[in-house]
């Protein structure tokens, strides 16, 4: 394996897409869950990502996420408990981005477009927890691949009906009534709050759990 410490930029970039693909090439199924680094450890989104993690894990899914705190800890976390494998894709930030534990595979990018590649070469249905900026750019990202007929359709769900709601309601009333987006497009995601449902809603667009 090479050490992607000693080589210059861009190939520092492209070994870490290698070597990646060397260690994941094994990895399937695999859901991934994304989420805020800042939600503590006592929040309800922080349970239920955990708790849905051992679930999906527990079925015979891996699970990967952004390798860090917050809900990426709770997803490698119950993951981490369950029987299938934990992956953390971590991203080298100056602060807040610090790997959690629960990782049985932890690799290590330098850029956001290395590490989201990875993501979406490697999963085949996404959970999206409440997040910030980077929650939402690794959201419309997977949205807009798929729009674009860049990767097959895969399911996205998103976890939290009064966090979400409000976007998927801008999104109708303005780029759907304006026309800047097909209807198919405006229903490339879920919303819903109940685990089950969730589990369901994966199995149902091609995701086998137990």
């Amino acid at each position: 394996m090479e050490n992607v410490n000693r080589v210059p930029e861009q190939a520092r970039y492209d070994a870490e897409r290698r070597q990646a693909d060397e260690v994941l090439a094994g990895v399937f199924p695999a859901v991934s869950i994304f989420g805020s680094a800042r939600t503590p450890q006592n929040h309800a989104d922080y349970t239920f990502a955990c708790r849905l993690a051992r679930r999906l894990s527990d079925s015979g899914i891996a699970v990967i996420s952004g390798g860090g705190p917050g809900i990426m800890e709770a997803a490698n976390k119950g993951a981490f408990a369950g029987k299938s494998v934990s992956v953390g894709l971590n991203i080298v930030l100056p602060h807040e981005q610090k790997p959690n534990p629960y990782q049985d595979i932890a690799l290590r990018f330098s850029r956001f477009a290395e590490r989201k590649a990875v993501f979406f070469r490697y999963s085949q249905a996404y959970v999206v927890m409440p997040g910030g900026f980077g929650t939402l750019d690794e959201l419309f990202e997977i949205l807009t691949l798929v729009q674009t007929g860049k990767v097959p359709p895969r399911p996205v769900v998103l976890v939290g009906k009064a966090f979400w709601s409000g976007l998927a309601e801008w999104i109708n009333a303005q780029l759907l009534a304006r026309g800047l987006i097909s209807e198919g497009a405006a229903s490339l995601f879920a919303i819903s709050d109940d685990e089950d449902e969730i589990v369901a809603y994966l199995s149902e667009h091609g995701l086998q759990t137990a």
